[in-house]
């Protein structure tokens, strides 16, 4: 029932399952290779983990559609995240049989990925997909993944503490084109991600005569909690200001920031620019979200509100954002410095006051 036999100098196996013939090449010249092969393929069927040969046969590229499929199917917010994610394991593994992906690969991937400027952070994005991909082949009948090559999980340590100033944001939208204008107000005034901006639609804003209010409903947002903000001052003009240039030139356009009536998607390139031109090369749009948590608590606004305003679920996250700067830990120090003095003097004029008491006690006597 079984077989050992070579075809030129390759050793080949033979062995049943179901009693179906498989005949399965070694790729090696050694027939202690062969003999190695073939025990683990009869363990393999006694124990019912045989999986058939098309796991062998299974590419990179199947398993990339399957992941991106599961996000489709399940809905999940950050496809367009997932497939960029792709695209750079599609650089170095496209083509390649998953049964050749080895821990030495993948390793080479995050030297590549670091030599590219990819941050650990980035990375590691990249490796939860490729870590998901595994997964997803070998929950698949017949299993397409048998034994996954371990991926690891680098260490992360970027966490950005970027700020705007007024002057800044001021500064940024002078340099930008009209239809991101829009975008980079609302990022200001709510923290909200990029997303949910480009995303929103006139059917969550109920604007009013000098009043308004946006409506995020259950399951619209990444962390799918619903969300309710009232616009005042600046967010409310620059919105109503979108609704007229919607009303009289895109009537049929659903989105509230648009660029010629239609949803914007690239706006990397203009964003960069604009910002190398006012100064901040360093910044990013995503800032904006940190700065909106650090000025509602500077302002005065309880956490718990500040948190349903900008959207985050849990105060770790919140607190993540909400990094004190530089101008918070000097006003704290000043104000340190004042009350001490203020405390010391206090001690110092009644130490010499009693001073002054023993002085004159003691002359008397």
């Amino acid at each position: 029932m079984r077989n050992l036999y070579r075809r030129g100098n390759i050793w080949w196996i033979k062995y049943y399952r179901n009693g179906k013939p498989y005949r399965e090449s070694t790729k090696s010249t050694k027939e202690t290779d062969a003999k190695r092969l073939l025990k683990l393929r009869e363990g393999q069927v006694s124990e019912g983990k045989f999986p058939g040969l098309t796991a062998n046969r299974v590419r990179f590229d199947e398993l990339a559609e399957d992941f991106i499929n599961d996000y489709k199917i399940n809905g999940r917010k950050s496809l367009e995240r997932a497939k960029i994610s792709i695209n750079h394991l599609r650089s170095m593994l496209e083509g390649v049989r998953v049964v050749d992906i080895t821990s030495d690969q993948i390793n080479n991937y995050i030297l590549r990925r670091r030599k590219e400027g990819g941050s650990n952070a980035t990375i590691n994005r990249e490796l939860a997909a490729l870590k998901r991909m595994f997964s997803l082949g070998a929950q698949a009948t017949p299993p397409k993944v048998v034994y996954p090559p371990y991926v690891p999980h680098l260490k992360e340590n970027n966490v950005r503490t970027g700020f705007y100033e007024y002057e800044e944001y001021v500064a940024l939208k002078n340099e930008l084109p009209d239809y991101l204008k829009p975008v980079v107000t609302i990022a200001y005034y709510t923290g909200w991600r990029k997303q949910e901006i480009l995303s929103l639609g006139w059917d969550q804003v109920d604007l009013r005569e000098g009043e308004g209010r946006i409506v995020l409903e259950e399951g619209t947002t990444k962390n799918d909690e619903g969300r309710e903000i009232y616009l005042e001052g600046e967010l409310y003009e620059t919105i109503a200001f979108q609704r007229k240039i919607r009303d009289n030139l895109y009537p049929d356009c659903p989105y509230v920031c648009f660029r010629e009536g239609k949803k914007i998607k690239d706006y990397y390139t203009a964003l960069k620019t604009a910002l190398e031109k006012a100064g901040l090369d360093k910044k990013l749009l995503h800032d904006f979200r940190r700065t909106a948590a650090r000025d509602m608590v500077n302002a005065g606004i309880p956490e718990r509100v500040a948190m349903k305003v900008t959207g985050h679920k849990t105060r770790s996250m919140f607190d993540r954002y909400h990094i004190v700067d530089k101008k918070d830990l000097k006003s704290a120090a000043k104000k340190l410095s004042n009350y001490r003095d203020q405390l010391h003097g206090h001690n110092l004029g009644t130490i010499g006051h009693l001073r002054e008491v023993r002085e004159k006690r003691r002359k008397r006597s």
